[in-house]
């Protein structure tokens, strides 16, 4: 899928047109292969290039630095791109970061044939980021596995090892359904 959608032309005053180009491969692939994988096989396999990595990944500039049992951490490099009317990086945009990391902790302590995903994320946020503020660090942990429920927390930190925003979260666990 692609969006082919040209800019109007811009009025004089806003400055010189910028972009950024994102490419993705097929994630039903990586869900396939995800399935006949443990959590953290799975995260490895993405990270070493066997599996491709989820689109998501890629818009938001974001790769797996460390992966371990119960605990993982990304990079997410930042632009303007991701910015708020005000001038500085989108909330949002941390708070996939951290749902992205607490739910990829909890990824990791399961076995093969089964998945997760988020029922609650509480998100704190600590100080305003800006491009310049980056590369960001993600960092999340588990804080209680569970059968049903798995209970995670996650950090943000700025490229001077500032606390940027933090995040508790739940997250549902449940068999993955073969072919869907």
């Amino acid at each position: 899928m692609t969006a082919d959608t040209a800019p109007a032309p811009a009025p004089e005053g806003w400055g010189p047109t910028r972009s950024r180009t994102v490419t993705w491969h097929d994630p039903l692939v990586t869900a396939a292969g995800v399935r006949d994988l443990s959590g953290l096989a799975a995260l490895q396999a993405m990270r070493d290039g066997l599996l491709p990595p989820p689109p998501i990944t890629r818009l938001m500039q974001m790769v797996p630095v460390a992966l371990e049992e119960g605990r993982v951490e990304f990079r997410c490099d930042l632009d303007e791109s991701v910015y708020n009317p005000l001038g500085l990086v989108h909330g949002g945009l941390l708070c996939s970061l951290l749902d992205t990391v607490a739910g990829c902790a909890v990824h990791t302590t399961l076995p093969r044939g089964w998945g997760y995903t988020s029922i609650e994320l509480k998100v704190s946020y600590l100080r305003a980021v800006r491009a310049d503020s980056g590369p960001l660090t993600a960092v999340g942990t588990v804080a209680k596995p569970g059968r049903r429920v798995a209970f995670a927390e996650g950090q943000v930190l700025d490229a001077a090892g500032r606390l940027v925003a933090t995040a508790s979260s739940s997250l549902l666990v449940f068999p993955i359904e073969a072919g869907g």
